[in-house]
């Protein structure tokens, strides 16, 4: 009986142990689960607070853009094809989404740039306070857009890698998370902000 006794404990306390264990390992496994979800979430919510600090200085360089066109027009009036050009980028821009958002920016890099070349035919408006202030205050717009972009991409690269690593890509997958576009300059000319100096 005390061999019975004994070898019942045996497995008794053998089993608790095996319990013991199986539950260790599955709370590591879920405080692992929870911590990789956890810390994709924060990546996924600074891809997206990347994004909007782009759009905010995106929208102050769209504010800008009028004022610059109408201070041009008193000067250039025959250059109307010029303005109309920087107007339709700028409204393309500001209605573009997703991938299309980058493509329209490019864009509007572009006509921003012929804009500027305006100056070069009408030495008076290289003189002009108003024109000066305004491509003053567009140079400091395109020095926080490019400063806002690199904010995105770094943390899109840092998302983007947690997607594809082995085991927080098991967690990526379940929580449907898809990579994120990089916010790049495809014209390797217009990866410069648009030339303000006389």
């Amino acid at each position: 009986m005390t061999n019975i006794l004994l070898l019942s404990t045996g497995a008794i306390i053998g089993i608790v142990v095996a319990v013991v264990l199986v539950l260790v390992l599955v709370i590591a496994v879920a405080a692992w689960y929870i911590s990789a979800y956890n810390k994709l979430q924060r990546l996924k919510n600074l891809v997206e607070e990347g994004w909007h600090t782009i759009e905010v200085q995106l929208k102050k360089r769209y504010d800008l853009i009028p004022n610059l066109v109408e201070t041009v027009k008193g000067y250039a009036k025959h250059e109307s094809g010029t303005l109309e050009a920087v107007i339709a980028a700028r409204n393309a821009a500001m209605t573009a989404t997703g991938d299309g958002k980058i493509e329209a920016e490019n864009a509007l890099n572009g006509t921003l740039k012929s804009l500027f070349a305006l100056k070069e035919a009408y030495p008076e408006l290289k003189a002009n306070t108003n024109f000066l202030d305004l491509q003053n205050q567009l140079k400091g717009i395109e020095n926080e857009i490019a400063s806002a972009r690199r904010y995105y991409n770094g943390t899109v690269k840092e998302l983007n890698t947690r997607i594809d690593i082995f085991p927080s890509s098991i967690v990526a997958r379940r929580m449907r998370l898809e990579k994120r576009s990089y916010f790049e300059i495809e014209n390797a000319e217009e990866r410069n902000a648009p030339q303000v100096k006389f």
